[in-house]
């Protein structure tokens, strides 16, 4: 029997910039593949194509829904389509969030106010939307996606970034353990310097003047492993810490990093 037969999830950022493996891509790809029902949202929808296109024979088990994450009415419409078209929630997976570079000095309050919505508001407000419906049945499962980049520096100065992937960590352990007595688990993935279309799309403007192969190499050369993870690695231990495999395991994180927060230099 596959790991999530008759399961429903949702998965935001379940589309990607660009063309290959992005975390919430891979996440809800694989959940279908597995036997869920699967959600999978995206503020832009064509974004959505390719994660249909990549589920193969899985797709009829994915239903798309356009959402943005950090307005409240968006995301309890979101929820309540979840319900309608599947009538209840197992699972879900926050996976939006992106970066802006600077410090305090240089960034603006906008770029920070907009920062703090992008990547913590919006899992405050999937889970308080989600939530209900786990503790009425008593189960449930939510897996929040962080970064490397919110345990330590990881080669540019993004403070809101770094803050509010910190606040995510933080956040799913008190979460966790509120709501442990209702028989929900809440953990987070801490993905590293992954290879993803953002890379290419978005940050090779940002670091390196559209030098992707330069910030590659660069990102590269902090793993041990000595090679760079995809979205198929963070779906890897999201679904483990969604499955029943993870029963006993809440209120933690599964850092996906090849080795790079080891390192002491």
């Amino acid at each position: 029997m596959r790991r999530f037969e008759n399961k429903v999830a949702i998965v935001t950022g379940a589309g990607c910039v660009g063309e290959g493996w992005g975390n919430g891509r891979a996440m809800a790809v694989r959940l279908a593949q597995e036997g869920a029902k699967v959600l999978a949202v995206d503020l832009e929808p064509e974004r959505l194509a390719e994660t249909l296109a990549r589920a193969g024979d899985a797709a009829s088990s994915i239903v798309t829904c356009t959402c943005d994450v950090t307005q409240a009415a968006s995301v309890e419409a979101m929820v309540a389509t979840c319900l309608e078209r599947f009538g209840t929630l197992d699972i879900l997976i926050n996976n939006v969030g992106g970066s802006a570079k600077g410090g305090p000095v240089e960034m603006s309050e906008e770029v920070w106010d907009s920062q703090i919505d992008f990547n913590l508001k919006s899992i405050f407000l999937t889970c308080k939307y989600a939530l209900p419906t786990m503790i009425a049945k008593r189960s449930g499962a939510i897996v929040n996606v962080s970064s490397t980049s919110g345990m330590r520096w990881t080669g540019s100065a993004q403070v809101a970034y770094a803050a509010t992937k910190a606040g995510v960590i933080q956040f799913s352990r008190v979460v966790a353990v509120q709501h442990a007595p209702d028989g929900i688990r809440v953990n987070t993935v801490v993905p590293g310097q992954l290879h993803t279309p953002m890379v290419e799309v978005r940050l090779a403007k940002q670091r390196t003047g559209g030098d992707v192969e330069g910030l590659l190499a660069q990102r590269q050369s902090r793993i041990p492993l000595g090679f760079m993870g995809d979205g198929r690695d963070t779906a890897g231990a999201a679904l483990y810490l969604a499955s029943e495999d993870a029963r006993f395991v809440t209120g933690t994180e599964i850092v996906v990093d090849g080795g790079m927060i080891a390192r002491c230099d």
